[in-house]
């Protein structure tokens, strides 16, 4: 590894497909490389690298709840199945954190979670943003609607009461500190207005029989850490030149997060000096060994971290030069301490503190903190095609103090919108019995004329996303909180509102009881979700479409 130096410049995206998965093409060019010593270049096509790359794990959530007639939770057995296909890759470790999610906000005094990763005959399903956590939490969330139709309130009355707070113990054993979760869902209730909300959809349902609207809020919390304790660590060296200008490099790839733009902030911050004078040239192995994926949203803590560390040893290095004299600029500072012979370069590093997890008791704290969301979704169903638009969607984060709200809220947006196509929009469609027109174990979802991703047209008409002010985060960098996977599952507000507006129709004819919807909520599937004299004759109120996963 001494002998192979990888750089990267920056990705056009990553998201968790080119974490693992890009290794085997990797391993194929190898070959050639080396027997005709020359390099070996491969790129797939869009369609070949879906069929054989993998995607994002389907789950399959079995629960058991025991709750109260007031809708408060008294004890969840839960078994959740993900498909790895036919290789592990990072299926454990996605159930893991499902596993860890599979209580989403709620306090639930009882719990049994039992995981189990399916060993199966498709490409070898990899890493997604969320990583697990966003269809463990979306299985709650099935189940908390459940409740709700059971004890005939709504979805949101039965979350609220449900609530973690300060003090709470998790069914892993961590406890909750610092919890926003309520000020947070409080602030989106007003902007949002929820009530008026509510009034306007239910007036709007009853003068309309083929329209029909719905809305939804969900909250969301996201463990910041690897689960895998090992990989919380993180390495950053930083060298100063004579004419006072940085170079940076940490561990961490740049894939249009800004994660590099903000390393520079935190460098510039803690010199002192203009952000234009801080640059990161690239990620390298021969600069930083060893680096952990910039995965699971910890990259600008732990290489912000390292940096900042890298930092305070040169500036604890320049002080005694700084306390003798009063220098006008940064540049004559270097210079000064240069001809002092002071050493104007060094390696940071980070690990992150009080994190472990012991799966032989069940119990620890794999999580450094948590990222609290919340967000609420108004949509407009056509029943008779089951085409849809989302007309509003308003989000709330707590990111502490963010280190960069504007690249912060772009990555809200973003996740959003993204999220929008894994629950409105992205089927896959596989050969199978179910699918007899596709050749069998073919992948027919392999472009974008079949595989349909979020388009201008899919983003809210109305969208506002609002950060939460003055609850600063102890735990990370500069009071600051991870932004990358925590707002992709508020995406499901759609969805919920999408079944919201599902129920209005199925009350049309007289269907108030609880029916299934599998994500993603296709326009095929609210149709035949909307039960009517159309649907009756080929399909009963409690009909199931086959999945294709």
């Amino acid at each position: 590894m001494s002998k192979v130096v990888c750089k990267t410049k920056r990705i056009g995206g990553g998201f968790g497909g080119k974490e693992t998965r890009s290794a085997f093409i990797a391993a194929i060019a190898a070959v050639p490389s080396y027997h005709l010593n020359r390099p070996v270049k491969l790129t797939l096509d869009r369609d070949i690298d879906m069929m054989i790359t993998g995607q994002r794990h389907s789950f399959l959530g079995k629960y058991k709840v025991g709750f109260a007639n007031n809708g408060k939770v008294l004890a969840l057995d839960l078994g959740i199945f993900n498909n790895a296909g036919n290789s592990l890759d990072l299926s454990l470790a996605i159930l893991e954190r499902a596993m860890f999610h599979s209580d989403n906000v709620y306090e639930i005094p009882n719990v049994r979670v039992n995981g189990r990763v399916c060993f199966t005959n498709f490409p070898s399903n990899t890493a997604f943003r969320g990583f697990g956590g966003p269809q463990g939490m979306l299985i709650t969330e099935n189940w908390i609607q459940r409740i709700a139709v059971e004890v005939k309130k709504r979805p949101e009355e039965i979350r609220e009461i449900n609530f973690i707070s300060d003090g709470t113990l998790l069914h892993y054993g961590q406890l909750i500190e610092h919890c926003t979760l309520d000020r947070l869902w409080n602030e989106l209730k007003s902007s949002c207005d929820w009530l008026k909300a509510q009034q306007e959809v239910e007036q709007f349902n009853l003068h309309n029989r083929w329209k029909k609207r719905g809305v939804a809020m969900i909250p969301t919390k996201f463990g910041i850490s690897f689960t895998t304790k090992f990989m919380n660590q993180a390495g950053a060296l930083v060298q100063i030149y004579t004419d006072g200008t940085v170079l940076v490099t940490h561990g961490g790839v740049e894939m249009g997060q800004g994660l590099h733009t903000k390393v520079a902030q935190i460098a510039a911050s803690s010199f002192n000096i203009p952000l234009s004078s801080v640059f990161i040239s690239e990620t390298s192995t021969d600069k930083v060994p060893n680096a952990s994926p910039t995965a699971a949203s910890a990259s600008s803590d732990m290489y912000g971290a390292a940096v900042l560390d890298a930092c305070e040893q040169i500036k604890a290095r320049m002080e005694p030069i700084t306390s003798r004299h009063n220098f006008s600029s940064f540049s004559e500072l270097v210079n000064a301490c240069y001809m002092e012979r002071i050493d104007l370069s060094a390696h940071g590093f980070y690990i992150t503190p009080d994190v472990g997890f012991d799966w032989g008791t069940g119990k620890g704290s794999p999580f450094r903190y948590f990222t609290y969301g919340a967000a609420f979704a108004e949509v407009e169903i056509d029943t008779l095609t089951g085409d849809f638009h989302t007309r509003r969607a308003d989000v709330y984060l707590d990111l502490g103090y963010s280190l960069n709200p504007a690249i912060d809220v772009g990555q809200i947006e973003g996740a959003f919108v993204q999220g929008l196509g894994w629950v409105a929009l992205e089927e896959l469609k596989w050969g199978d019995a179910a699918h007899k027109w596709i050749r069998p174990g073919c992948l027919y979802t392999c472009g974008p004329g079949s595989y349909k991703i979020p388009s201008v047209t899919d983003v809210p008409f109305k969208f506002h996303v609002s950060l939460l002010k003055g609850a600063p985060n102890a735990k990370a960098i500069h009071s600051s909180k991870a932004v990358g996977e925590p707002p992709f599952f508020l995406a499901s507000a759609v969805f919920f509102a999408i079944k919201d507006a599902i129920i209005a129709a199925r009350a049309e004819v007289g269907c108030n009881e609880w029916f299934p919807l599998d994500n993603p909520a296709t326009p095929e599937r609210i149709r035949m979700a909307c039960t009517d004299e159309f649907t009756k004759p080929f399909v009963d109120s409690d009909f199931h479409p086959k999945l294709s996963v």
